[in-house]
Protein backbone atom coordinates (compact mmCIF):
# COMPACT_ATOMS: atom_id res chain seq x y z
CA UNK A 1 0.00 0.00 0.00
CA UNK A 2 1.03 3.60 -0.47
CA UNK A 3 2.56 5.13 2.65
CA UNK A 4 -0.04 6.68 4.93
CA UNK A 5 0.68 10.23 5.98
CA UNK A 6 0.84 10.97 9.68
CA UNK A 7 0.74 14.74 10.08
CA UNK A 8 3.61 16.24 8.13
CA UNK A 9 5.83 13.18 8.45
CA UNK A 10 6.51 10.93 5.50
CA UNK A 11 9.37 9.26 3.71
CA UNK A 12 11.69 11.68 1.97
CA UNK A 13 11.77 11.34 -1.82
CA UNK A 14 14.72 9.17 -2.80
CA UNK A 15 17.18 10.13 -5.51
CA UNK A 16 15.79 9.00 -8.86
CA UNK A 17 17.85 6.74 -11.13
CA UNK A 18 19.45 8.65 -13.97
CA UNK A 19 17.17 8.57 -16.97
CA UNK A 20 15.93 10.62 -19.94
CA UNK A 21 15.72 14.23 -18.81
CA UNK A 22 16.35 17.17 -21.13
CA UNK A 23 18.43 20.05 -19.84
CA UNK A 24 16.27 22.60 -18.05
CA UNK A 25 15.08 25.23 -20.47
CA UNK A 26 15.01 22.85 -23.47
CA UNK A 27 11.67 21.48 -24.61
CA UNK A 28 11.25 17.73 -24.91
CA UNK A 29 8.09 18.10 -26.99
CA UNK A 30 8.17 16.16 -30.21
CA UNK A 31 11.17 14.00 -29.34
CA UNK A 32 10.94 10.24 -29.69
CA UNK A 33 11.13 9.11 -26.04
CA UNK A 34 12.82 5.94 -24.77
CA UNK A 35 10.86 3.17 -23.04
CA UNK A 36 9.64 3.78 -19.47
CA UNK A 37 12.35 3.55 -16.81
CA UNK A 38 11.97 1.44 -13.69
CA UNK A 39 11.79 1.46 -10.81
CA UNK A 40 9.97 4.66 -9.94
CA UNK A 41 11.37 6.81 -7.14
CA UNK A 42 9.97 6.21 -3.65
CA UNK A 43 8.20 8.70 -1.39
CA UNK A 44 5.10 10.81 -1.87
CA UNK A 45 4.32 11.13 -5.58
CA UNK A 46 1.13 12.70 -6.95
CA UNK A 47 0.00 13.46 -10.48
CA UNK A 48 -2.22 15.83 -12.40
CA UNK A 49 -3.47 13.98 -15.47
CA UNK A 50 -5.62 16.16 -17.76
CA UNK A 51 -6.65 15.33 -21.30
CA UNK A 52 -5.28 17.80 -23.89
CA UNK A 53 -8.74 18.19 -25.41
CA UNK A 54 -8.81 21.88 -24.51
CA UNK A 55 -6.95 24.47 -22.55
CA UNK A 56 -6.50 24.54 -18.78
CA UNK A 57 -9.50 25.92 -16.90
CA UNK A 58 -10.12 26.87 -13.28
CA UNK A 59 -11.39 23.42 -12.28
CA UNK A 60 -8.25 21.81 -13.66
CA UNK A 61 -6.04 24.45 -12.04
CA UNK A 62 -7.64 23.72 -8.66
CA UNK A 63 -6.99 19.98 -9.00
CA UNK A 64 -3.40 20.65 -10.05
CA UNK A 65 -2.91 23.10 -7.19
CA UNK A 66 -4.12 20.66 -4.52
CA UNK A 67 -1.77 18.01 -5.91
CA UNK A 68 1.15 20.46 -6.01
CA UNK A 69 0.50 21.63 -2.44
CA UNK A 70 0.15 18.06 -1.20
CA UNK A 71 3.47 17.12 -2.81
CA UNK A 72 5.36 20.12 -1.44
CA UNK A 73 3.79 19.69 2.01
CA UNK A 74 5.28 16.20 2.20
CA UNK A 75 8.57 16.79 0.31
CA UNK A 76 7.26 14.76 -2.62
CA UNK A 77 7.06 15.03 -6.41
CA UNK A 78 4.32 16.62 -8.54
CA UNK A 79 3.91 14.95 -11.93
CA UNK A 80 2.09 16.14 -15.05
CA UNK A 81 0.83 13.28 -17.22
CA UNK A 82 -1.22 13.90 -20.35
CA UNK A 83 -4.00 11.41 -20.99
CA UNK A 84 -4.26 11.75 -24.77
CA UNK A 85 -5.53 8.30 -25.72
CA UNK A 86 -8.65 9.73 -27.36
CA UNK A 87 -6.77 11.12 -30.34
CA UNK A 88 -9.95 12.31 -32.07
CA UNK A 89 -10.49 14.92 -29.33
CA UNK A 90 -6.91 16.17 -28.93
CA UNK A 91 -6.60 19.91 -29.60
CA UNK A 92 -3.32 20.98 -31.26
CA UNK A 93 -1.21 23.03 -28.86
CA UNK A 94 -3.33 22.14 -25.81
CA UNK A 95 -0.68 19.83 -24.32
CA UNK A 96 2.03 22.49 -24.41
CA UNK A 97 -0.50 25.10 -23.27
CA UNK A 98 -1.38 23.14 -20.13
CA UNK A 99 2.26 22.93 -19.05
CA UNK A 100 2.82 26.61 -19.89
CA UNK A 101 -0.14 27.61 -17.73
CA UNK A 102 1.11 25.55 -14.77
CA UNK A 103 4.42 27.38 -15.07
CA UNK A 104 2.60 30.73 -15.25
CA UNK A 105 0.58 29.83 -12.14
CA UNK A 106 3.77 29.12 -10.20
CA UNK A 107 3.09 25.40 -9.75
CA UNK A 108 5.44 23.80 -12.30
CA UNK A 109 5.61 19.99 -12.36
CA UNK A 110 8.73 18.17 -11.24
CA UNK A 111 8.23 15.65 -14.07
CA UNK A 112 6.28 16.24 -17.29
CA UNK A 113 6.32 15.85 -21.08
CA UNK A 114 8.31 19.05 -21.45
CA UNK A 115 10.48 18.64 -18.36
CA UNK A 116 11.15 14.93 -18.70
CA UNK A 117 11.75 12.64 -15.75
CA UNK A 118 12.74 9.14 -14.62
CA UNK A 119 9.48 7.36 -15.51
CA UNK A 120 8.62 8.96 -18.85
CA UNK A 121 7.29 9.29 -21.40
CA UNK A 122 4.53 11.35 -19.80
CA UNK A 123 2.05 11.21 -22.68
CA UNK A 124 -0.14 8.12 -22.81
CA UNK A 125 -0.09 8.01 -26.62
CA UNK A 126 3.63 7.24 -26.32
CA UNK A 127 3.09 4.35 -23.86
CA UNK A 128 0.91 2.05 -25.99
CA UNK A 129 3.26 -0.91 -25.77
CA UNK A 130 2.98 -0.81 -21.98
CA UNK A 131 -0.84 -0.98 -22.09
CA UNK A 132 -0.79 -3.83 -24.63
CA UNK A 133 1.56 -5.77 -22.39
CA UNK A 134 -0.67 -5.09 -19.36
CA UNK A 135 -3.79 -6.25 -21.19
CA UNK A 136 -2.01 -9.47 -22.22
CA UNK A 137 -1.26 -10.12 -18.55
CA UNK A 138 -4.96 -9.80 -17.72
CA UNK A 139 -5.94 -12.06 -20.61
CA UNK A 140 -3.50 -14.72 -19.43
CA UNK A 141 -4.68 -14.71 -15.81
CA UNK A 142 -8.35 -14.73 -16.82
CA UNK A 143 -9.15 -11.22 -15.58
CA UNK A 144 -9.94 -9.99 -19.11
CA UNK A 145 -11.34 -11.38 -22.35
CA UNK A 146 -11.64 -10.52 -26.03
CA UNK A 147 -14.98 -9.08 -27.10
CA UNK A 148 -15.98 -9.42 -30.77
CA UNK A 149 -19.34 -7.64 -30.54
CA UNK A 150 -19.93 -5.27 -33.44
CA UNK A 151 -20.90 -1.63 -33.11
CA UNK A 152 -24.28 -2.50 -34.58
CA UNK A 153 -25.01 -5.04 -31.83
CA UNK A 154 -23.87 -2.67 -29.09
CA UNK A 155 -26.08 0.08 -30.53
CA UNK A 156 -29.09 -2.27 -30.56
CA UNK A 157 -28.40 -3.14 -26.90
CA UNK A 158 -28.27 0.56 -26.04
CA UNK A 159 -31.54 1.37 -27.84
CA UNK A 160 -33.34 -1.59 -26.29
CA UNK A 161 -32.22 -0.55 -22.79
CA UNK A 162 -33.42 3.01 -23.32
CA UNK A 163 -36.76 1.77 -24.73
CA UNK A 164 -37.24 -0.35 -21.62
CA UNK A 165 -36.30 2.51 -19.30
CA UNK A 166 -33.01 0.96 -18.20
CA UNK A 167 -29.47 2.35 -18.09
CA UNK A 168 -27.55 1.01 -21.10
CA UNK A 169 -24.95 -1.62 -20.21
CA UNK A 170 -23.04 -4.35 -21.99
CA UNK A 171 -24.56 -7.81 -21.43
CA UNK A 172 -21.15 -9.53 -21.07
CA UNK A 173 -21.95 -11.87 -23.94
CA UNK A 174 -18.35 -12.50 -25.05
CA UNK A 175 -17.30 -13.27 -21.48
CA UNK A 176 -18.76 -16.74 -22.01
CA UNK A 177 -17.04 -17.60 -25.30
CA UNK A 178 -15.01 -20.79 -25.17
CA UNK A 179 -11.34 -20.81 -26.09
CA UNK A 180 -12.26 -22.63 -29.31
CA UNK A 181 -14.79 -19.94 -30.26
CA UNK A 182 -12.22 -17.22 -29.56
CA UNK A 183 -9.60 -19.01 -31.64
CA UNK A 184 -12.06 -19.38 -34.54
CA UNK A 185 -12.91 -15.68 -34.54
CA UNK A 186 -9.24 -14.74 -34.39
CA UNK A 187 -8.51 -17.03 -37.35
CA UNK A 188 -11.25 -15.22 -39.28
CA UNK A 189 -9.54 -11.88 -38.60
CA UNK A 190 -12.46 -10.51 -36.56
CA UNK A 191 -11.85 -7.21 -34.81
CA UNK A 192 -12.04 -7.22 -31.04
CA UNK A 193 -11.65 -5.09 -27.95
CA UNK A 194 -10.43 -6.32 -24.59
CA UNK A 195 -12.85 -6.13 -21.67
CA UNK A 196 -12.15 -6.46 -17.95
CA UNK A 197 -14.17 -8.97 -15.92
CA UNK A 198 -15.93 -7.11 -13.13
CA UNK A 199 -16.39 -9.12 -9.95
CA UNK A 200 -19.17 -8.75 -7.45
CA UNK A 201 -18.57 -8.18 -3.76
CA UNK A 202 -15.94 -5.45 -3.96
CA UNK A 203 -14.19 -4.44 -0.78
CA UNK A 204 -14.76 -0.98 0.72
CA UNK A 205 -11.94 1.54 0.48
CA UNK A 206 -11.11 4.57 2.62
CA UNK A 207 -11.10 7.83 0.71
CA UNK A 208 -8.95 10.61 2.23
CA UNK A 209 -11.88 13.03 1.91
CA UNK A 210 -15.12 11.03 1.64
CA UNK A 211 -14.22 8.31 4.16
CA UNK A 212 -15.32 4.70 3.64
CA UNK A 213 -16.84 3.98 0.23
CA UNK A 214 -17.86 1.02 -1.88
CA UNK A 215 -19.46 0.84 -5.31
CA UNK A 216 -20.50 -2.63 -6.44
CA UNK A 217 -19.91 -1.81 -10.09
CA UNK A 218 -20.60 -5.35 -11.34
CA UNK A 219 -24.26 -5.04 -10.37
CA UNK A 220 -24.86 -1.83 -12.33
CA UNK A 221 -22.32 -1.94 -15.19
CA UNK A 222 -21.30 -4.31 -17.90
CA UNK A 223 -17.68 -5.37 -18.24
CA UNK A 224 -15.75 -2.26 -19.35
CA UNK A 225 -13.53 -2.00 -22.40
CA UNK A 226 -9.89 -1.54 -21.36
CA UNK A 227 -8.18 -1.77 -24.76
CA UNK A 228 -9.85 -0.54 -27.96
CA UNK A 229 -9.64 -1.94 -31.48
CA UNK A 230 -7.02 0.66 -32.44
CA UNK A 231 -4.69 -0.44 -29.62
CA UNK A 232 -5.37 2.60 -27.47
CA UNK A 233 -6.38 1.99 -23.84
CA UNK A 234 -9.41 3.45 -22.10
CA UNK A 235 -9.02 5.66 -19.04
CA UNK A 236 -9.54 2.80 -16.60
CA UNK A 237 -6.61 0.69 -17.80
CA UNK A 238 -4.23 3.52 -18.66
CA UNK A 239 -4.49 5.42 -15.40
CA UNK A 240 -4.05 2.27 -13.28
CA UNK A 241 -1.04 1.07 -15.29
CA UNK A 242 0.57 4.53 -15.35
CA UNK A 243 -0.04 5.24 -11.66
CA UNK A 244 1.64 1.94 -10.81
CA UNK A 245 4.66 2.34 -13.09
CA UNK A 246 5.11 6.00 -12.14
CA UNK A 247 5.09 5.15 -8.42
CA UNK A 248 2.06 7.33 -7.63
CA UNK A 249 1.45 7.11 -3.90
CA UNK A 250 -1.65 9.32 -3.61
CA UNK A 251 -4.33 10.10 -6.20
CA UNK A 252 -6.13 13.42 -5.68
CA UNK A 253 -8.73 13.83 -8.41
CA UNK A 254 -12.24 15.14 -8.97
CA UNK A 255 -15.20 13.61 -7.20
CA UNK A 256 -16.67 12.49 -10.55
CA UNK A 257 -14.20 9.56 -10.40
CA UNK A 258 -15.26 8.42 -6.92
CA UNK A 259 -17.71 5.81 -8.24
CA UNK A 260 -15.04 4.39 -10.58
CA UNK A 261 -12.51 3.80 -7.81
CA UNK A 262 -13.88 0.36 -6.88
CA UNK A 263 -13.43 -0.64 -10.53
CA UNK A 264 -9.84 0.61 -10.46
CA UNK A 265 -9.17 -1.28 -7.24
CA UNK A 266 -10.38 -4.48 -8.96
CA UNK A 267 -7.82 -3.80 -11.69
CA UNK A 268 -5.07 -3.34 -9.11
CA UNK A 269 -6.03 -6.66 -7.52
CA UNK A 270 -6.06 -8.40 -10.91
CA UNK A 271 -2.49 -7.20 -11.55
CA UNK A 272 -1.40 -8.06 -8.01
CA UNK A 273 -0.34 -4.47 -7.37
CA UNK A 274 -0.73 -2.36 -4.24
CA UNK A 275 -3.01 0.62 -5.00
CA UNK A 276 -2.28 4.22 -4.03
CA UNK A 277 -4.39 6.10 -1.51
CA UNK A 278 -7.32 7.96 -3.06
CA UNK A 279 -8.78 11.35 -2.24
CA UNK A 280 -11.60 12.84 -4.29
CA UNK A 281 -11.94 16.61 -4.42
CA UNK A 282 -15.44 18.14 -4.33
CA UNK A 283 -16.58 20.09 -7.38
CA UNK A 284 -15.75 23.73 -8.09
CA UNK A 285 -19.00 25.51 -9.00
CA UNK A 286 -20.24 28.99 -9.84
CA UNK A 287 -21.46 31.08 -6.91
CA UNK A 288 -25.04 30.12 -7.82
CA UNK A 289 -24.21 26.41 -7.58
CA UNK A 290 -24.08 25.80 -11.34
CA UNK A 291 -21.20 24.26 -13.28
CA UNK A 292 -18.41 26.50 -14.49
CA UNK A 293 -19.23 27.34 -18.10
CA UNK A 294 -16.38 26.58 -20.48
CA UNK A 295 -18.39 27.83 -23.45
CA UNK A 296 -18.14 31.42 -22.27
CA UNK A 297 -14.35 31.17 -22.36
CA UNK A 298 -13.87 33.11 -19.14
CA UNK A 299 -12.86 30.10 -17.04
CA UNK A 300 -9.75 29.30 -19.09
CA UNK A 301 -6.44 30.48 -17.69
CA UNK A 302 -5.51 32.28 -20.92
CA UNK A 303 -8.42 34.64 -20.23
CA UNK A 304 -6.98 35.59 -16.84
CA UNK A 305 -3.47 36.01 -18.24
CA UNK A 306 -4.78 38.39 -20.93
CA UNK A 307 -6.79 40.25 -18.32
CA UNK A 308 -3.65 40.97 -16.29
CA UNK A 309 -4.64 38.79 -13.34
CA UNK A 310 -1.86 37.80 -10.97
CA UNK A 311 -1.48 34.01 -10.65
CA UNK A 312 -1.19 34.43 -6.86
CA UNK A 313 -4.66 35.99 -6.78
CA UNK A 314 -6.13 33.14 -8.81
CA UNK A 315 -4.59 30.49 -6.55
CA UNK A 316 -5.82 32.40 -3.51
CA UNK A 317 -9.44 32.69 -4.63
CA UNK A 318 -9.85 29.05 -5.72
CA UNK A 319 -8.53 27.82 -2.37
CA UNK A 320 -10.36 30.49 -0.38
CA UNK A 321 -13.74 29.31 -1.68
CA UNK A 322 -12.99 25.68 -0.82
CA UNK A 323 -11.49 23.89 2.14
CA UNK A 324 -8.31 22.22 3.33
CA UNK A 325 -6.81 25.29 5.00
CA UNK A 326 -7.02 27.14 8.31
CA UNK A 327 -9.93 29.50 7.73
CA UNK A 328 -10.76 31.60 4.69
CA UNK A 329 -8.17 34.36 4.82
CA UNK A 330 -7.59 36.61 1.82
CA UNK A 331 -4.08 37.32 0.60
CA UNK A 332 -2.39 33.99 1.26
CA UNK A 333 0.75 33.25 -0.70
CA UNK A 334 1.55 29.84 -2.12
CA UNK A 335 4.09 29.33 0.67
CA UNK A 336 1.40 29.96 3.27
CA UNK A 337 -1.05 27.66 1.48
CA UNK A 338 1.51 24.86 1.65
CA UNK A 339 2.19 25.55 5.32
CA UNK A 340 -1.51 25.56 6.28
CA UNK A 341 -2.71 22.69 4.09
CA UNK A 342 -4.16 19.62 5.75
CA UNK A 343 -6.01 17.07 3.62
CA UNK A 344 -8.20 16.17 6.60
CA UNK A 345 -9.62 19.72 6.48
CA UNK A 346 -11.09 19.20 3.01
CA UNK A 347 -14.86 18.85 3.29
CA UNK A 348 -17.23 17.06 0.91
CA UNK A 349 -19.14 20.27 0.15
CA UNK A 350 -18.78 21.75 -3.34
CA UNK A 351 -16.67 24.91 -3.53
CA UNK A 352 -18.63 27.96 -4.74
CA UNK A 353 -16.43 30.35 -6.72
CA UNK A 354 -17.41 34.02 -6.89
CA UNK A 355 -15.26 35.55 -9.63
CA UNK A 356 -16.79 38.97 -8.92
CA UNK A 357 -14.41 39.05 -5.94
CA UNK A 358 -11.31 38.38 -8.06
CA UNK A 359 -10.41 42.08 -8.57
CA UNK A 360 -10.25 42.53 -4.79
CA UNK A 361 -8.02 39.45 -4.44
CA UNK A 362 -5.84 40.84 -7.22
CA UNK A 363 -5.68 44.26 -5.53
CA UNK A 364 -4.45 42.70 -2.29
CA UNK A 365 -1.77 40.61 -3.99
CA UNK A 366 -0.71 43.49 -6.24
CA UNK A 367 -0.30 45.71 -3.17
CA UNK A 368 1.86 43.07 -1.52
CA UNK A 369 4.06 42.80 -4.59
CA UNK A 370 4.41 46.58 -4.93
CA UNK A 371 5.58 46.65 -1.32
CA UNK A 372 8.26 44.03 -2.01
CA UNK A 373 11.32 45.62 -3.63
CA UNK A 374 12.30 42.47 -5.53
CA UNK A 375 8.82 41.84 -6.89
CA UNK A 376 8.31 45.54 -7.60
CA UNK A 377 11.15 45.48 -10.13
CA UNK A 378 9.23 42.98 -12.27
CA UNK A 379 6.06 45.07 -12.02
CA UNK A 380 7.97 48.18 -13.15
CA UNK A 381 9.26 46.34 -16.22
CA UNK A 382 5.81 45.02 -17.04
CA UNK A 383 4.21 48.44 -16.69
CA UNK A 384 6.92 50.07 -18.82
CA UNK A 385 6.20 47.59 -21.59
CA UNK A 386 2.43 48.10 -21.37
CA UNK A 387 2.72 51.91 -21.42
CA UNK A 388 4.97 51.71 -24.47
CA UNK A 389 2.42 49.51 -26.26
CA UNK A 390 -0.58 51.73 -25.45
CA UNK A 391 0.84 55.27 -25.67
CA UNK A 392 3.88 54.86 -27.92
CA UNK A 393 4.87 58.12 -29.63
CA UNK A 394 2.32 60.09 -27.60
CA UNK A 395 4.51 59.85 -24.49
CA UNK A 396 5.67 63.12 -22.90
CA UNK A 397 9.24 62.01 -23.60
CA UNK A 398 11.26 58.83 -23.24
CA UNK A 399 12.29 59.80 -19.70
CA UNK A 400 8.71 59.23 -18.62
CA UNK A 401 9.45 55.50 -18.71
CA UNK A 402 12.50 55.72 -16.47
CA UNK A 403 12.45 53.23 -13.62
CA UNK A 404 12.28 55.78 -10.79
CA UNK A 405 9.27 57.54 -12.30
CA UNK A 406 7.28 54.31 -12.91
CA UNK A 407 8.22 52.96 -9.47
CA UNK A 408 7.02 56.17 -7.81
CA UNK A 409 3.64 55.82 -9.54
CA UNK A 410 3.27 52.21 -8.36
CA UNK A 411 4.07 53.17 -4.77
CA UNK A 412 1.60 56.07 -4.82
CA UNK A 413 -1.20 53.96 -6.30
CA UNK A 414 -0.52 50.95 -4.07
CA UNK A 415 -3.83 49.75 -2.67
CA UNK A 416 -5.85 51.80 -5.16
CA UNK A 417 -5.48 49.68 -8.28
CA UNK A 418 -6.42 46.03 -8.81
CA UNK A 419 -4.44 45.51 -12.04
CA UNK A 420 -1.43 47.15 -13.66
CA UNK A 421 -3.61 47.85 -16.69
CA UNK A 422 -5.69 50.21 -14.54
CA UNK A 423 -2.82 52.70 -14.93
CA UNK A 424 -3.41 52.68 -18.70
CA UNK A 425 -7.02 53.84 -18.40
CA UNK A 426 -8.00 57.37 -19.54
CA UNK A 427 -8.14 58.65 -15.95
CA UNK A 428 -4.41 57.95 -15.66
CA UNK A 429 -3.40 59.15 -19.12
CA UNK A 430 -1.97 62.34 -17.58
CA UNK A 431 0.88 60.23 -16.19
CA UNK A 432 2.13 59.51 -19.70
CA UNK A 433 0.75 62.28 -21.94
CA UNK A 434 0.68 66.05 -21.39
CA UNK A 435 -2.87 67.38 -21.56
CA UNK A 436 -3.87 70.31 -23.74
CA UNK A 437 -6.32 72.53 -21.83
CA UNK A 438 -7.53 75.85 -23.34
CA UNK A 439 -6.77 78.86 -21.14
CA UNK A 440 -10.40 79.94 -21.48
CA UNK A 441 -11.54 76.73 -19.80
CA UNK A 442 -9.25 77.42 -16.83
CA UNK A 443 -10.52 80.99 -16.56
CA UNK A 444 -14.08 79.76 -16.13
CA UNK A 445 -12.92 78.26 -12.84
CA UNK A 446 -10.93 81.27 -11.59
CA UNK A 447 -9.85 84.57 -13.08
CA UNK A 448 -6.57 84.24 -11.17
CA UNK A 449 -5.12 81.69 -13.57
CA UNK A 450 -1.84 83.57 -14.08
CA UNK A 451 -1.38 84.38 -10.39
CA UNK A 452 -2.07 80.80 -9.28
CA UNK A 453 0.20 79.43 -12.01
CA UNK A 454 3.10 81.70 -10.98
CA UNK A 455 2.61 80.88 -7.30
CA UNK A 456 2.73 77.15 -8.06
CA UNK A 457 5.85 77.51 -10.21
CA UNK A 458 7.52 79.40 -7.39
CA UNK A 459 6.53 76.69 -4.95
CA UNK A 460 8.05 74.00 -7.20
CA UNK A 461 11.31 75.94 -7.63
CA UNK A 462 11.69 76.16 -3.85
CA UNK A 463 11.43 72.37 -3.36
CA UNK A 464 14.82 71.16 -2.21
CA UNK A 465 13.69 67.77 -0.87
CA UNK A 466 11.57 65.12 -2.54
CA UNK A 467 7.89 65.95 -2.79
CA UNK A 468 5.48 64.26 -0.40
CA UNK A 469 1.70 64.23 -0.47
CA UNK A 470 1.48 65.39 3.15
CA UNK A 471 3.93 68.25 2.64
CA UNK A 472 2.27 69.43 -0.56
CA UNK A 473 -1.19 69.44 0.99
CA UNK A 474 0.17 71.91 3.59
CA UNK A 475 1.94 74.00 0.96
CA UNK A 476 -1.16 74.18 -1.25
CA UNK A 477 -3.22 75.45 1.69
CA UNK A 478 -0.64 78.18 2.20
CA UNK A 479 -0.59 78.98 -1.51
CA UNK A 480 -4.36 79.50 -1.55
CA UNK A 481 -4.01 82.06 1.23
CA UNK A 482 -1.85 84.14 -1.11
CA UNK A 483 -4.56 84.44 -3.78
CA UNK A 484 -6.97 87.36 -3.86
CA UNK A 485 -10.02 85.28 -3.06
CA UNK A 486 -10.05 82.04 -5.04
CA UNK A 487 -11.57 79.29 -2.91
CA UNK A 488 -9.39 76.32 -2.08
CA UNK A 489 -11.78 73.91 -3.85
CA UNK A 490 -11.74 76.09 -6.97
CA UNK A 491 -7.95 76.30 -6.95
CA UNK A 492 -7.71 72.51 -6.67
CA UNK A 493 -10.16 72.11 -9.57
CA UNK A 494 -8.09 74.51 -11.67
CA UNK A 495 -4.79 72.80 -10.88
CA UNK A 496 -6.22 69.34 -11.48
CA UNK A 497 -7.46 70.41 -14.91
CA UNK A 498 -4.18 72.13 -15.82
CA UNK A 499 -2.04 69.19 -14.74
CA UNK A 500 -4.16 66.29 -15.99
CA UNK A 501 -6.91 67.59 -18.27
CA UNK A 502 -9.32 65.72 -16.00
CA UNK A 503 -11.93 66.72 -13.45
CA UNK A 504 -11.55 63.62 -11.31
CA UNK A 505 -8.74 61.34 -10.19
CA UNK A 506 -6.13 61.16 -7.46
CA UNK A 507 -5.57 64.19 -5.24
CA UNK A 508 -3.75 67.17 -6.78
CA UNK A 509 -0.90 66.63 -4.31
CA UNK A 510 -0.50 63.02 -5.44
CA UNK A 511 -0.56 64.10 -9.08
CA UNK A 512 2.24 66.57 -8.37
CA UNK A 513 4.32 64.00 -6.52
CA UNK A 514 3.87 61.55 -9.42
CA UNK A 515 4.83 64.10 -12.06
CA UNK A 516 7.67 65.73 -10.14
CA UNK A 517 8.57 69.47 -9.91
CA UNK A 518 9.99 69.83 -13.42
CA UNK A 519 7.01 68.27 -15.19
CA UNK A 520 4.56 70.24 -13.03
CA UNK A 521 6.25 73.47 -14.10
CA UNK A 522 6.21 72.44 -17.77
CA UNK A 523 2.48 71.73 -17.64
CA UNK A 524 1.68 74.99 -15.87
CA UNK A 525 3.70 76.91 -18.49
CA UNK A 526 1.81 75.13 -21.25
CA UNK A 527 -1.54 75.92 -19.64
CA UNK A 528 -0.68 79.62 -19.24
CA UNK A 529 0.52 79.83 -22.85
CA UNK A 530 -2.57 78.24 -24.42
Amino acid sequence: MAPALQGAGCRVLQVAPRCWRPRRGLSAWGRAPPPPCTPAPAGVRVRFAPSPTGFLHLGGLRTALYNYIFAKKHQGAFILRLEDTDQSRVVPGAAEGIEDMLDWAGIPPDESPGQGGPVGPYQQSQRLALYKEASEVLLENGSAYRCFCTRQRLELLRKEALRSGHIPRYDNRCRHLSSEQVAEKLSQGSNYVIRFRLKEGVEPFHDLIYGWNKHDVATVEGDPVILKVDGFPTYHLANVVDDHHMGISHVLRGTEWLSSTSKHLLLYRAFGWDPPQFGHLPLLLNKDGGKLSKRQGDVFLEHFVQDGCLPEALLDIITNCGSGFAGNQVGRTLEKLILEFDVSRITTHSALLDLDKLPEFNRIHLSRQIGDERLRRKLVEELQMQVEQVYGDRLVDREILERDYVEQILLLRKGHISHLKNLLLPEYSYLWVRPSVPREQLQTISAEVDEIGKLLQGLMEQQAAALTVEGLNKDLRGLQMQTRGTKYSSMMKLLRLALSGLQQGPSVAEMMVSLGPREVCERIKKALAN
